[in-house]
């Protein structure tokens, strides 16, 4: 091959990554940029309850500071669910933006579950926290079924 058909090929390999890059979130405000790194901020909370779980007896000052990690991070990514964010970059389905109720329902649900896994923790019951852990991984399943592409 030689040095113009190399460095092309380069040039085009460039050109094209850039092309099938991340879209992005030019509405006023970036709604969609926005709930999305807030739902990262409730991953980021939630995902050390995996090993907290199951450790024998995890420490319970480690579990109530992540309970309330999570309680913080919880209640920012539904104001970012405007009427105008229904379009790329959202992952979210046209189904959410025809049932809203059973949106706000679901967003509920999170709410509670993570009440619940709060006051397990806050009670340091490993058995009721393995329950509460379980239910806000279901929440967030459900939400995601219906309303994530």
């Amino acid at each position: 091959m030689s040095r113009a058909t190399g460095l092309s090929l380069v040039g085009t390999t460039l050109l094209l990554s850039a092309c099938s890059g991340q879209v992005e979130d030019t509405l006023p405000g970036q709604p969609i940029m926005h709930r999305q790194e807030a739902f990262k901020a409730i991953l980021r909370a939630f995902e050390p309850f995996g090993d907290i779980v199951k450790q024998r007896a995890p420490a319970a000052d480690k579990v109530k500071d992540q309970a309330q990690a999570l309680i913080a991070a919880r209640d920012v990514p539904w104001q970012y669910f405007t009427d105008d964010s229904d379009q790329p970059p959202s992952k979210s389905t046209s189904a959410l933006w025809e049932n809203r109720a059973d949106f706000d329902a679901k967003r509920i649900d999170f709410i509670e579950a993570t009440d619940a896994l709060a006051a397990a923790a806050e009670a340091e019951n490993a058995e009721a926290l393995k329950a509460a852990v379980s239910e806000v991984e279901q929440s967030c399943k459900s939400c995601h079924q219906s309303y994530r592409r």
